[in-house]
Parts: C-alpha cells; structure tokens; sequence
C-alpha cells in the first residue's frame, strides 16, 4: 500500500510518499481501508515534533479517517468487516490502509459521505465537548468565535447555534466572514480592519460576551478575554498563530470569569461513557441539517503535505481533506 511518511521532523516538504507494508490487525484492532482523511492542526504540529504526542520515526501523519473496515482483531465485536467508519487515530490516517484501536472507530451514517464524515469527528466532537460540556453553553448566550473561518471555528458556530445562542464571528477576511455567516453567525468582525474590543462592546452595548472559543491564540487572545462578560467562559482550544499567550491573571479575578482548557484527546479517553454521548448528539443534529462540515479542498494521498501546508498557512476555509 501507499502511505505519507514523516521520516524527519520538519516541514511539510520534508514528508515521503512511499510504499509500506499493509497493516495485519492485532487483537483488539481493526484494518480500515482509508477513503478520505481530515487534515486538522495537530498534523501540523506533530511533524515538525511540536505536538504533545511525540511518534517515533518514521509515522503516518493524519488524525482522523473514514473508511470501510477489512478485517477485525481477536476480541472486537463493535464493528464488523464491510462496515462504513470513521476513526480518530492521533496520526497513520494519510495512508491507503490503517489498523487502528476497535475503541476509536464509530459508524458512519448512511446519509453521510466519506469526505464529511473525515471532516467532523475532530472538529465538531472538540466543540461540542469545548461548548456544552467546559463552556456550559446556554441557551441565549452570546459566544465570540476567533479564527471562526477554520474547522474549529466553522463547528462552532453551528454547535452555538444548535443550543440557540447568539454568535459573533471573528475572522481576517470579508470571504472568511462570509462563509460564517452562510454557517448561522449572527454578526461578524473582521479583525484584520476592525477594532475587536470596540466591535464587540457595539455588539452586546457594553455587557461582553458569554463564551469565547480560541483556538488561535496570538495576539487577539488578550484584547478578547478583556471584552468577556460577567462570569464568563474562555475556552482555550490551540494555538494556530504560533504564540502562546500570556495573560494577566488579574483580568480573570476582575471579571468573575474562568480560563477553561479544552483536551478532547484526554476527554474521550477518560470519559468515554459522555463522549458516546457527544457523538450521538452530533449524529441527531447531522441528521437535522445542523452541522454540516464545509470542506473547501480535497487533495489526492500523494499530495498531503500540500493539504498540510494549505492549513499551516491559514488559507483554508472549514476543512481539508485527503482522498486516497
């Protein structure tokens, strides 16, 4: 079979398209025909040895898949062979076969293609688990979205609006904000022109917001977390800018609010009873036509380092997708 291999930590130049041995499943794996992969942050990262797991050489990247199974281990009874799933893997998902742990395959709806399914499980299981579960997320609630034009962002929107909050979209571009708003903002600011402090005390007439998500980090983390309401929420999600930042504590103790940390990595695996949950939520709103992930490119296997170069450079809108 043929895999994308990361044979030396780098950038995406650095990868290898190679053919590997096909994977045998061990007792309590699956063997998945990979038909589509979502490209998401963490694949950025994990090449270059900046992501908290740290794969020994050479690896697949790729965290997550959709496929149809072609044999089961000793011990699996979740999932049978034929059957259409999907799959978070933490990485090996850029490969035309993988073999991965029965625990982190689900079934994929029958209405649901290869290409969306690739596209929902990190994104949208992150924030329904960031929004309803640390946020607390209410009905009514006003949530600011930073870097909403991504994967992350584009999710949730839709999650908040699922809950019917109201949702402030914040993004670098008209195009980006537009798609936002096709995907049920409310309003939008456009942070590259605008203001953000001053745009969202127009917006809520001086009270803030409820949530904030923020998967970007930089430099709109502060001027954010300033503009956040009474008891408000801030979900640190990532770091898509690179910069880790550095926040004041004083602000926290003057706003009555909470820093929230969102690891839905470690959430599913300790909690895996809720985050079953989560998925079914996400299948019965998938069903309703409330989320509907936005893949704006797809690229063939052998060009997944451009797909992971695409997302590093902040040109994607919504998702990317690689299709073996």
């Amino acid at each position: 079979m043929n895999a994308v291999l990361c044979t030396q930590f780098g950038p995406p130049d650095l990868l290898e398209f190679k053919e590997v041995p096909s994977p045998a499943a061990a007792p309590g794996q699956v063997v998945v025909s990979v038909k589509a992969a979502g490209v998401n942050f963490p694949d950025v990262l994990i090449i270059e040895n900046k992501y908290q797991f740290k794969p020994p050489l050479p690896f697949s990247p790729g965290s997550e898949l959709a496929g149809v199974v072609t044999a089961v281990g000793e011990g699996v009874d979740n999932v049978s062979v034929g059957q259409r799933v999907m799959a978070f893997t933490t990485y090996g998902a850029f490969a035309e076969e993988v073999a991965i742990d029965a625990g982190r395959v689900l079934p994929i709806p029958d209405a649901m293609t290869f290409t969306t399914a690739a596209a929902l499980l990190l994104t949208y299981g992150t924030m329904d688990h960031a929004l309803r579960d640390r946020g607390r997320l209410r009905a009514g609630e006003t949530v600011l979205v930073l870097g909403a034009a991504g994967g992350i962002g584009l999710a949730s929107i839709e999650i908040a609006k699922a809950v019917n909050a109201r949702v402030i979209a914040c993004a670098s571009s008209d195009d980006k904000l537009r798609v936002c708003r096709e995907h049920g903002a409310d309003e939008v600011i456009n942070y590259a022109t605008e203001d953000l402090r001053e745009r969202i005390k127009t917006l809520t007439a001086g009270r803030g917001v409820d949530v904030i998500v923020d998967p970007v980090g930089g430099p709109f983390t502060e001027p954010a977390l300033r503009s956040i309401a009474w008891r408000g929420r801030f979900l640190v999600v990532g770091f898509a800018a690179g910069e880790i930042p550095r926040i004041p504590l004083n602000l926290v103790l003057l706003k009555g609010c909470e820093i929230v940390g969102v690891f839905w990595g470690d959430f599913t695996r300790r909690e895996p009873h809720v985050f079953a949950e989560s998925v079914a939520q996400l299948g019965t709103w998938f069903a309703e036509g409330k989320v509907r992930p936005h893949v704006s490119e797809t690229f063939p296997l052998a060009r997944a380092a451009d797909a992971i170069r695409t997302l590093a450079s902040r040109g994607a809108i919504g998702k990317v997708v690689v299709l073996p």
